[in-house]
């Protein structure tokens, strides 16, 4: 399996925030679709302390860096966006509590455990047009890709070469995802109060999801 370290922790978390922040008024016109468009506002002013705060985050180790995180995320994001995404980073710390170094089979832990969060705490699943049709998906192809590597017995150079190939599988399966919930009708959240006017668009968490996933793997392929 790719090893991994907490500084691609960090790298991924930083770049996730970044990506809030620059993409604040395309998330929010998403959202303004069939949503009350505040998601890209909410999502970036929790991130901007993120990143303002970045230098102070507790980095004792992973878990303790993720719950951190998450502390801000749940203060600092407005809406339905805060608890959910808190919970995210909450539960991801939860599933490497006890390590210091981490690996691929972590990273799909920490998937796992943030959309099994999320899906307690919004009360949602796979297939109700939230974040979770691309997060669930794109964590099934990271764990698939992760598992050929390990058949082939070649390493991490073999199959989507290393992390960062890994990285850009995950991408990969996240755009696919999101963009598959423009035919489906919400059952969560604000949009699902639109009723069928949901259909037709795609869901704006989800797109955030893909549009994060595909950043992290455009600046792990070139990460030095």
């Amino acid at each position: 399996m790719p090893s991994t370290t907490a500084s691609d922790l960090e790298f991924v978390v930083r770049t996730i925030a970044r990506t809030a922040v620059d993409n604040e008024r395309e998330f929010g016109e998403l959202d303004a679709v069939v949503g009350d468009g505040d998601f890209g506002y909410s999502l970036a002013r929790g991130f901007e302390i993120v990143l303002a705060d970045w230098d102070s985050l507790d980095r004792g180790s992973p878990s303790a860096f993720l719950k951190k995180v998450a502390l801000v995320i749940s203060k600092r994001v407005g809406g339905t966006s805060g608890p959910l995404w808190g919970t995210a980073f909450l539960r991801a710390a939860g599933a490497v509590n006890d390590r210091s170094e981490l690996n691929g089979e972590d990273a799909v832990a920490m998937l796992r455990a943030a959309a099994e969060g999320i899906k307690v705490r919004g009360k949602s699943d796979l297939g109700d047009k939230t974040l979770l049709d691309a997060l669930i998906p794109m964590t099934d192809a990271l764990e698939n890709a992760l598992a050929n590597e390990g058949e082939t017995g070649e390493g991490p150079a073999a199959g989507p070469a290393g992390p960062a190939g890994l990285a850009r599988v995950a991408a990969s399966a996240a755009r696919t995802a999101a963009e598959a919930t423009t035919p489906m009708i919400a059952r969560r959240g604000r949009p699902s109060y639109t009723g069928e006017r949901s259909i037709g668009s795609p869901d704006a968490g989800a797109m955030a999801v893909a549009i994060m996933a595909e950043r992290v793997a455009d600046e792990w392929a070139v990460r030095t």
